[in-house]
């Protein structure tokens, strides 16, 4: 078990990337505070059963990275259940497609503050009880749009970009405390944002380019991200890993 005995926050934990990254690191030996949106009787089921599998602890919590005052009552939350984090994974986000004359500064704020504004929000207060035990490993959820940069997503690329850049300055700030900081830029992965955010044509065009004549899965992503919080990745700091299938 490479987690064994770890304390871990993972936001956006009931889907997609999220929910492989919590049913990973519930295997590994993680207990794990289970962040998400809005409660569902599915997700609550979900983390019951990973939880018993495992024999291990998984604490839902909820709030919308869209509300700073949802946040700060999450971390409250956070809080009470433990004082004793080992990894962060602030894999939460939302998608973005449009031309930036079509695009409203209300979704530019939005992009931002979800997918951006609130892993730092997240960070900076979580870090602290990282600085404290001084010990700690953050994992930072990017894209390879923060370098793709293609037409229509100027908005969704430029806040990967500045997940990218926080990363690389955080490790800085972070690593004389033995706190790793480090990204994974997925490419094009098998989840209901890609299905439903992207059309179908241009996700075919895209495998064409793609090396290995495939889209990731979710363990795809996980797995990498399971190697930065493990301490197999223990000399490992500042890095942005892209996960694109050659792309």
């Amino acid at each position: 078990m490479m987690l064994k005995n770890k304390f871990a926050v993972i936001t956006g934990s009931n889907k997609g990337i999220g929910l492989s990254i919590l049913e990973n690191f519930s295997k590994n030996g993680a207990n794990i505070i289970a962040c998400a949106r809005s409660k569902t009787d599915e997700f609550e089921k979900r983390c019951i059963e990973i939880s018993k599998k495992n024999n291990n602890k998984i604490f839902p919590v909820y709030f919308d990275l869209n509300k700073e005052n949802e946040i700060l009552d999450g971390l409250k939350n956070i809080e009470t259940i433990t004082q004793d984090l080992d990894i962060l994974v602030n894999n939460a986000g939302i998608n973005q497609a449009s031309l930036l004359q079509m695009t409203q500064m209300k979704t530019v704020k939005e992009v931002f503050q979800v997918n951006f504004f609130s892993a730092v929000m997240l960070t900076q207060k979580l870090m602290k009880i990282m600085i404290k035990n001084r010990k700690g490993s953050i994992i930072n959820i990017s894209s390879n749009a923060a370098i793709e940069c293609n037409a229509g997503r100027s908005i969704y690329s430029a806040s990967k970009s500045a997940i990218v850049a926080f990363t690389k300055s955080l490790s800085k700030e972070l690593g004389a405390f033995n706190i790793r900081t480090n990204a994974i830029a997925p490419g094009l992965t098998n989840t209901k944002m890609m299905s439903q955010g992207i059309q179908q044509k241009i996700i075919e065009d895209a495998i064409k380019r793609i090396p290995m004549k495939k889209v990731a899965e979710p363990d795809d992503i996980s797995n990498v991200a399971l190697f930065l919080a493990s301490d197999l990745s223990s000399y490992v700091n500042g890095e942005t890993i892209f996960v694109t299938g050659g792309y």
